[in-house]
């Protein structure tokens, strides 16, 4: 049962539909959507559930056209896929990553915020995964879980259909989307994603820069002090013969 909602709460308070347990007949996780869709910015389900035997997405897929999908918290349509590209080759990236992956032209753009460090939500606030561009594209690595609801009817009793009163006017809902002309205004590259192998790669650089530093530190201290020892060893005989000229009878 929905909570109330708040503006600004993730999911502005909602849960999940009910309905994405049997979503395209597959057998989803509720608690997983509720906990990952939710309650979590960071999380994602385990890489490969999309082809669990319970679930089997691809299976139950119509390759020979376009699919909406819809967020599952508000209904609101998120992704169509494919588009730009074949059923198959939709398929191969989202099995190759683990994850349902799409494309910009996949994108219901005015529905989803993709924020600076490449996290994902829908202007319902549910989150949906990351952006992990590939080949200098966007690739949007979504759960399954938070893609897998129904849009509500006009006269919806949902309480969650509340939800729609408080998104942005710029949303579009699965009334107002016409597949057939919808044109996505996502960014083929929009910068917006975690580059962690660029950060490993200063991270090392600093690294290698401190040990390189330490040793030289290590160097110049071993060689003054080897310096300092030699100037001893040349003192110390002069000391003795010193000593040893003395007459002590």
């Amino acid at each position: 049962m929905a909570s109330a909602a708040s503006s600004g709460e993730q999911c502005h308070g909602y849960t999940p539909m009910p309905s994405i347990a049997t979503f395209l007949g597959t057998e989803l996780s509720y608690s997983t959507a509720q906990r990952i869709c939710c309650n979590n910015h960071k999380y994602a389900e385990y890489s490969g559930y999309l082809a669990a035997p319970e679930v089997d997405l691809f299976g139950k897929l119509d390759p020979q056209k376009e699919t909406v999908f819809y967020d599952s918290v508000c209904g609101i349509p998120l992704f169509i896929a494919p588009r730009g590209r074949s059923f198959e080759e939709f398929k191969e990236e989202s099995l190759k990553h683990g994850w349902p992956s799409f494309r910009p032209e996949e994108l219901v753009s005015e529905n989803v915020i993709i924020h600076g460090d490449g996290r994902m939500e829908s202007r319902c606030l549910t989150h949906l995964g990351h952006n992990l561009p590939e080949g200098g594209v966007d690739r949007y690595c979504i759960d399954l879980v938070c893609m897998a609801g129904t849009p509500f009817a006009v006269d919806s009793d949902d309480e969650r259909a509340k939800i729609l009163t408080m998104v942005d006017e710029m949303v579009i809902d699965h009334h107002e989307l016409n597949t057939t002309s919808y044109k996505s205004s996502a960014e083929s590259f929009s910068g917006k994603y975690n580059d962690w192998s660029s950060k490993l790669t200063i991270i090392g650089v600093v690294c290698a820069a401190a040990l390189v530093a330490a040793g030289m530190i290590a160097y110049l201290v071993s060689a003054k002090k080897g310096k300092a020892d030699k100037k001893c060893k040349e003192v110390e005989p002069q000391g003795t013969e010193d000593v040893m000229d003395v007459d002590l009878s």
